[in-house]
């Protein structure tokens, strides 16, 4: 039995099984399994001696945005619109056949925009170039997954799955949990917080099917079985998604109504370019950027050229982006010695 067919079992099992007390460590143990063999799904082959063409392109700018969506929901028009490249567009499936990227300027950042091939049901195991379409997006800041507002939530459903199976968690934090292999010692387990989801049992069982006999397992925040398997594993990546409803002008109005509330999402209309100028605002709010600009001793701050850095960025950063030395060189103000006026 291959890779593929021992997932579909589990897969199917998991959705024949009743959630309750009763059953939660077994489902645990299955979901540890599904995690292993969807990794072990992912290893390129070693017995393949022809290489497979990837379509990954070299990361510039400030910031990436992956653009990810079924055949014909406007990614390439989109493209087209937003950037000064031109991306092929036409009413047939399977338009793009490979990676096309594009520079968004927006407040003096330079964003660059990937219109990735359109995503089929299966692509994360390997179908209509899935593989490679997932590894690119692994790479971006953001993803900007776009939809046909004509056909309800089944696409937002289909690739919510499809990059979940590959480790991609979409507007979710990174569990809070400290997990640290050891030599020995058994299994030391504690949690600052009431678990409702995971027990000190399950924990353990998740771990030996890991064949991890020894480790420090601290939970800081009441988490699901899923989320240790996902910090056990590692290679997970979180990364904020802004969900993007194009041709809203082939709808009613209670329907974009209804979809515009939804969280982290945006309606569109590539056709008529409606709505266009606030997705820009939506992006750059997900991307955390801020502008920094400098000045001179004695001269006014020139706000032509402005340094592009995350929120949350130190001096030190903007030294380092005006030049490697000068980290080194910067002095810190003297600390104040005069007394405060509530002495």
């Amino acid at each position: 039995m291959g890779i593929l067919e021992k997932i579909s079992e589990i897969e199917k099992e998991i959705a024949r099984t009743q959630k309750n007390k009763a059953t939660e460590y077994h489902l645990g143990l299955l979901k540890a399994k599904l995690a292993k063999y969807r990794a072990q799904l992912l290893e390129p082959s070693k017995s393949s001696s022809s290489k497979g063409e990837g379509f990954d392109v070299m990361k510039s700018g400030d910031a990436r945005v992956a653009l990810i969506g079924f055949p014909s929901v406007g990614k390439s028009t989109f493209l087209s619109l937003m950037t000064s490249t031109a991306s092929e567009a036409a009413s047939y499936e399977f338009t793009t056949l490979t990676c096309i990227p594009g520079v968004i300027e927006y407040k003096g950042a330079n964003i660059q925009l990937l219109d990735l091939p359109g995503i089929i049901e299966g692509a994360a195991q390997g179908k209509g170039r899935g593989r490679q379409v997932i590894a690119v997006a692994r790479t971006a800041d953001v993803v900007i997954m776009m939809l046909d507002a004509t056909k309800g939530e089944v696409q937002r459903s289909l690739l919510e799955k499809e990059l979940g199976s590959v480790g991609i968690r979409l507007n979710k934090h990174k569990p809070n949990i400290y997990f640290k292999p050891k030599k020995g010692g058994g299994i030391s387990f504690n949690s600052t917080v009431t678990l409702t989801q995971c027990s000190e049992k399950l924990v353990q069982l998740i771990l030996h099917e890991y064949k991890i006999f020894n480790a420090e397992v601290l939970f800081r925040e009441d988490c699901s079985a899923d989320e240790f398997i996902d910090v056990i594993v590692g290679n997970r990546v979180y990364m904020p998604c802004l969900y993007v409803y194009n041709k809203i002008d082939q709808i009613s109005m209670e329907e974009v109504d209804r979809l515009a509330r939804k969280p982290d999402s945006v309606v569109i209309s590539c056709g008529m370019k409606l709505n266009l100028d606030y997705l820009l605002e939506m992006l750059w709010e997900y991307l955390a950027l801020t502008c920094i600009y400098t000045k001179k001793r004695g001269q006014r701050p020139d706000f032509t050229d402005a340094i592009i850095l995350r929120k949350g960025a130190s001096v030190e950063h903007v030294c380092h982006r005006i030049h490697r030395s000068l980290a080194s060189q910067f002095k810190a103000p003297a600390p104040s010695t005069a007394r405060s006026g509530w002495a």
